[in-house]
């Protein structure tokens, strides 16, 4: 199952949400906390600590973040 670390209130996780839900894919949401440095989890997963940040483990992404890079890979495996 798809993984989506996102921030609440945040356009570019928004922007990914939305293209999920276009694509109608299932997806689970991790809520990250507002401080950067406060992103253990995140950082664990992709080395950085923005959001959003992607993880499909069927396609070998651990860790795929900057949302229009993940709203293309998106597009790219899922249509």
């Amino acid at each position: 199952m798809l993984e989506l670390y996102r921030l609440p209130g945040c356009p570019y996780c928004a922007k990914v949400e939305t293209k999920l839900d276009e694509l109608g894919l299932e997806y689970e949401t991790h809520n990250v906390l507002p401080f950067r440095f406060l992103r253990f989890e995140v950082k664990s997963v992709s080395g950085q600590s923005g959001v959003p940040v992607l993880v499909d483990p069927e396609h070998g992404i651990e860790g795929l973040a900057e949302s229009d890079d993940i709203v293309s890979y998106l597009e790219e495996t899922y249509t």
